[in-house]
């Protein structure tokens, strides 16, 4: 039993902060690079071989994919923080309650969305302005992918539970196995098969399906050390924990969905420019997104280190967790700033050689892209700090400033109002990513994170 102990729960409240924070984030970026390198595959694979208006169908299945797993993300995050909370309380009981109650909820919500998602998913499509050129292609690709709706939750709730736990190598491990196969399938679906877009989005079902399996399997061999035995009766709602998970949970369903549909509503606005300004788009948030799997692993190691410092009692930690993920997080943002001043036909050229998306890139985009890596290195420290805490107003501030007033109304301002065209879209949306680093670091110099609930 105490070798089990060791291989899951760790204890992230002693040691060096630094050291603790990368030792942790390190195989949660690897998983990150791993996951952006499968999402990437489909794009470069379906770019090269079918064309622009390949590339542009999975940019645009990309975003209908989002608003599958807004909610998987925000009550997964939500599980992760307050199993954290409860290893440094060292409260294991509360621990199995947790883990029922995560599989029971999101479980049962995957199978509600997947079965709303097949019967409006071309309303969506239309809603997002989807270009009659790639209609069918985004069809065949969004389809398939809702199919695979179980297993993008089923991932999710299992990593949750792990990182809580400070268990961070096997995720990793999973998110391996299915980027592996997500390349090979690909290769495979894509090319000598033909299959287009679709066999693009089956390769990535399978490998989740796959990843996730073999994760269900580790969590059953520690079923004694998470509290939890895997038999029918066992799966429920614990009134113990659905309340806090619920308070901390809905905040952060709403920030995601506040942020997955402004950035849908203001896509919609851009998909009217055409397939180069969506290849363009979707090239671009492909680069973000290599930067944020950095601020992704350091955001989500932070806000688990906060949540146990804060459960231990041991709050002298958190600024420091906090100053830490700052200058981690800015090493990669000011490499890639630099790529994209000095070799931009390079780095977008990996996704299209087509003329004109390199040329709406020099002549329009170079210059967004810097505030969005700004954004990009800002955000993570003060996720970590809000999410760590488990304040769900300010998730619910971060979720209506920036998703909804900023996003949006910027996106509009600019684009519509200002007659900025395409670029005022751009910059409304990469402007409103540094709103989080404005509310974070003001409840950092409140002192207010100190009176934990």
């Amino acid at each position: 039993m105490a070798s089990n102990e060791k291989a899951l729960i760790r204890d992230l409240t002693a040691g060096s902060v630094p050291g603790t924070l990368l030792r942790f984030a390190t195989p949660l970026f690897l998983s990150g690079l791993l996951q952006m390198v499968y999402n990437m595959v489909d794009m470069i694979v379906v770019g090269q071989m079918v064309g622009t208006e390949g590339l542009s169908a999975v940019s645009i299945g990309g975003e209908l994919l989002m608003l599958i797993t807004f909610i998987a993300m925000g009550f997964s995050n939500a599980g992760q923080i307050l199993i954290s909370r409860y290893v440094g309380e060292k409260r294991h009981d509360l621990i199995g309650e947790m883990v029922a109650t995560l599989f029971t909820l999101l479980m049962s919500i995957a199978v509600v969305i997947m079965f709303l998602f097949m019967l409006t998913y071309q309303d969506i499509m239309a809603w997002l302005n989807t270009p009659d050129d790639i209609w069918e292609f985004t069809k065949q690709y969004s389809i398939t992918c809702i199919y695979g709706t179980v297993f993008i939750y089923g991932y999710n709730l299992v990593s949750a539970i792990l990182r809580g736990m400070g268990d961070s190598k096997h995720p990793f491990m999973f998110i391996a196995i299915a980027s592996v196969l997500n390349l090979l399938l690909d290769l495979l679906f894509v090319g000598p098969m033909g299959m287009g877009p679709r066999g693009a989005a089956l390769a990535t079902v399978i490998g989740q399906g796959t990843s996730f399996i073999f994760a269900l399997f580790l969590l059953y061999r520690h079923r004694e050390q998470i509290h939890f035995d895997f038999k029918p009766s066992h799966f429920r709602i614990s009134r113990n924990v659905i309340r806090p998970l619920l308070s901390l949970g809905i905040p952060m369903v709403i920030q995601s969905a506040a942020i997955t549909f402004s950035m849908l509503f203001v896509n919609s606005y851009i998909n009217q420019y055409g397939k180069v300004a969506i290849a363009v788009t979707g090239i671009a948030r492909k680069l973000e997104n290599m930067i944020s799997i950095v601020a992704q692993a350091i955001s989500a190691a932070g806000g688990a280190m906060i949540s146990q410092a804060l459960g231990a009692r041991k709050t002298n930690r958190v600024p420091k967790v906090v100053f830490h993920a700052l200058w981690i997080v800015a090493i990669p943002s000011a490499a890639f700033a630099l790529i994209t001043l000095f070799r931009p036909e390079w780095l977008f050229g990996i996704f299209s050689q087509d003329p004109e998306v390199l040329k709406m890139v020099l002549e329009l985009y170079i210059p967004v892209a810097m505030i969005q890596y700004l954004g990009c290195t800002l955000r993570p420290p003060a996720f970590a700090l809000i999410n760590g805490s488990g304040n769900s107003k300010l998730n619910l501030a971060v979720a209506l400033l920036d998703g909804v007033a900023c996003r949006i109304g910027l996106s509009i301002l600019l684009g519509v109002t200002f007659s900025w065209g395409i670029t005022g879209f751009w910059y409304g949306n990469a402007i409103s990513g540094c709103v989080p680093f404005v509310i974070g670091f003001t409840f950092l110099l409140s002192g207010r994170w100190k009176k934990v609930k």
